[in-house]
Order: C-alpha cells, then sequence, then structure tokens
C-alpha cells in the first residue's frame, strides 16, 4: 500500500526588514564636522549617505555597520551651507527618513575692563550687584559666549601690595558677573589680579571657576598660566589665552610661582600654538599699552603680530582705558582689537567714559562678521546707545 507523503510546511513569509534610521544634531556651528549615526543596515554591511542638493541627491559618504546594524561617522563637509538635508540609502532599497542639521555661527560679546571693586562696589552697596549691569546683561547673555578682562582680585583674603591702585571685588559680585551678565570667560592677565597677593590671587581663580566660569592667562604657575582655556558650543572649539607686560613684575608667573603669563614673543607663540592645536578658533587677549592713548603702540603691533602668525584668530587688548581702533585682517576673518577701554569701571573723562561690546561671529573658517555695539560709562555703569558699527 502506497504511503502518501506528508504535506510541506507551510511557507513562512522572511522577517521584515527593520526600519533605516539616521541621527543627526539638529544645529551645529558653521564649517564643523558633525556625527551621523544610525541602526537597521545588514549586519556588517555598508549604508550610502547622500546630501540633497540643488533638488537631488547626491552621495557623501559610505558607512559601514556593525553585527548588529549600527553605524556611525563623523561627517565633515567640504563646503559649508546654511543647512544639510541628509538621508542614508541601504544596498536592498531601503531609505531612512530625512534629516535636518542647520548650521549657524557661535556668537561671542566681549568687553573691555571690569573692576568690581572700588566705586563699582560701592554702587553696588547702594543699589545691589546687578546695578552695573541692567543696560547691557541681555546683550551679553544673547551671545553664546561672553567675554572680559576682569581688572580686580575676588577675595576676603590677602594684603595690599605695594602699589598706587588696589581693586578687590567680592564673590556676590562676581556671582552676578556669571548669573545675570551672562559671562563665561574672564582674563587674568593683568596688573590688578595680585593686587592683594598671590593668596587673593588663587582665591580668585578659584571663585571664576566656582561659579562656572574659565579663568584666562593666569595660575598656580607659568604652565597653569599659559594653558589654554578651551569653551566649546555647537561644536566649535574656541580656546582663549591671555597675557600681560603692565607692571609690577612680582605679578608675572614664574616656573614654581603663581600670577599671570608675562606677554613675552616665545610665551605668546608656545601658548597660542599649544591652543591652536586643540581648537579651532583661538582669542589672544593682552593688557599692554599706554592710559589713555587712543592709538596702538609698536609694542603691541608687535605683539599681536606674534599671536596672528601663530594661530590666532582675534586679539583683544585692554588697560588703556581708552577705544583703540579695531582693525580686521585677511578679507575680515581675523581681527585685532587693540583696547576695548573701561566698561565697568570707574570713569569720568570723555575720552574713558566711550566704550561698547565686540560682536563677533565665528565659524571654523575664523571670524564671519564683526560689530561694535556703542555704549557710554555713567560712573561706572555701561548704558548702551543704540549705535552699532560694521568692522570690516
Amino acid at each position: 500500500m502506497a504511503v502518501t507523503p506528508p504535506p510541506p510546511p507551510p511557507a513562512v513569509d522572511p522577517a521584515p526588514l527593520p526600519a533605516l534610521v539616521l541621527r543627526a544634531p539638529p544645529l551645529v556651528a558653521t564649517g564643523v564636522g558633525f556625527e551621523l549615526s544610525g541602526r537597521g543596515a545588514a549586519a556588517r554591511g555598508r549604508v550610502q549617505v547622500e546630501v540633497k542638493l540643488d533638488g537631488s541627491w547626491r552621495p557623501l559618504t559610505a558607512i559601514r555597520a556593525d553585527a548588529r546594524g549600527v553605524f556611525d561617522r563623523l561627517v565633515e563637509p567640504q563646503t559649508p551651507r546654511r543647512g544639510y538635508r541628509l538621508r542614508v540609502t541601504a544596498r536592498d532599497g531601503r531609505r531612512s527618513r530625512e534629516v535636518v542639521v542647520r548650521t549657524r555661527d557661535v556668537t561671542l560679546a566681549a568687553v573691555g575692563d571690569v573692576n568690581l571693586g572700588d566705586a563699582t562696589a560701592s554702587a553696588m552697596a547702594s543699589y545691589g550687584t546687578q546695578y552695573p549691569w541692567t543696560s547691557v546683561a541681555l546683550a551679553l547673555r544673547s551671545a553664546d559666549i561672553a567675554f572680559g578682562n576682569l581688572e580686580c582680585a575676588i577675595s576676603t583674603r590677602g594684603a595690599p601690595v605695594e602699589k598706587q591702585f588696589r581693586f578687590r571685588g567680592s564673590p556676590a559680585a562676581l556671582k552676578t558677573m556669571r548669573d545675570y551678565a551672562g559671562f563665561d570667560v574672564v582674563n587674568l592677565a593683568n596688573n590688578h589680579v595680585g593686587d592683594y597677593g598671590t593668596t587673593a590671587l588663587l582665591d580668585t581663580l578659584g571663585w571664576v571657576r566656582r561659579f562656572g566660569m574659565e579663568p584666562v592667562g593666569a595660575g598656580a604657575n607659568l604652565a597653569q598660566a599659559m594653558q589654554p582655556r578651551v569653551v566649546e558650543r555647537l561644536g566649535l572649539k574656541i580656546a582663549f589665552v591671555g597675557f600681560s607686560n603692565i607692571l609690577p613684575p612680582e605679578f608675572w608667573a614664574t616656573g614654581t610661582t603663581p600670577g599671570n603669563t608675562f606677554a613675552s614673543i616665545p610665551n605668546v607663540r608656545a601658548s597660542v600654538a599649544a591652543a591652536r592645536r586643540v581648537a579651532d578658533v583661538v582669542i589672544a587677549t593682552f593688557h599692554w599699552g599706554i592710559e589713555l592713548d587712543p592709538v596702538e603702540n609698536a609694542q603691541e603691533s608687535t605683539l599681536a603680530a606674534a599671536a596672528l602668525q601663530s594661530g590666532a584668530t582675534a586679539v583683544i587688548g585692554g588697560h588703556p582705558h581708552v577705544l583703540q581702533p579695531i582693525r580686521t585682517l585677511d578679507d575680515g576673518r581675523r581681527l585685532v582689537a587693540y583696547s576695548l577701554g573701561n566698561f565697568v569701571f570707574t570713569s569720568f573723562r570723555d575720552e574713558t567714559v566711550r566704550t561698547g561690546i565686540l560682536h563677533l561671529n565665528l565659524s571654523k573658517a575664523g571670524v564671519e562678521q564683526a560689530r561694535f555695539q556703542r555704549a557710554r560709562i555713567q560712573g561706572v555703569k555701561p548704558v548702551l546707545t543704540g549705535s552699532w558699527a560694521n568692522l570690516g
């Protein structure tokens, strides 16, 4: 008797392929690379990243997935654009949904000398610690990074050194400078950070860091003072370095003693070059020049040239207590502001009350735009005038 073979098992549909997913940051700085990642590729398969240009999709790069079908790649587009529309495709025809990566410049707001002691302390005792900042705080907070020269010690300790003028502010005033005025980076390479000795100088460094700001140009020794301080915004790395050649020399750091970075050509070249190795943009700040002189001198020009030749994107100076020229170079990609003058500082002369905020738009290529927002100091308080100057 013939045996009827059993029927074949029913056909089983293959497991559906997973969705191909692409992820990317929604916003990055102009010109910087960004990370693409995703899932759903074939195990150890390749996916093609495509970018939409002029209405059509074009290949950008290929990425190989791991055994789980997960992939990632740092993408560095050759041509900076206002945004990128991207997708990935697999060899089997699957495509991810589009993702859009927008780009914009990183904004820096820079100001001149800030003294939280002396008459400023008296004004804050009467009107509160926000008083010096009420006109300018919004403009400073609106920038991605706000920077200024902190021209005083922040400490309740230490003894006054022998010199004509000594400035000391309170931690509470510094906290307001951070929380209300929005400062992110402060220069300490100047002739007043050591006014109450090394104990107060080290306290200043500690308070600046405690309140979430980066101190530039000073440290427990020369190596620390010269170290670049890097701030990253939207993937753009911006390094700050600071120098001073204003007396007294006792304020300059050595290999074993605290202080600020002396503005010698070797120090400038070494510190700026080190900053350039770890950042896309380098801001070199100087305390230099002659008080009340409205133009830069030969020494300022020489030091600025050394910084630029070593890789600085922008040079920002202070100490003369008056505005000095702002000069652009390389079709505006680099800039030297020889002195931004006083900002929060006792000012009564017509030339010392003129001040403002230097606004820089920064990309990986350098300075994209530079503008100066004018202000006038009323006693110790900068007040915006509503007037702007385009630079370059």
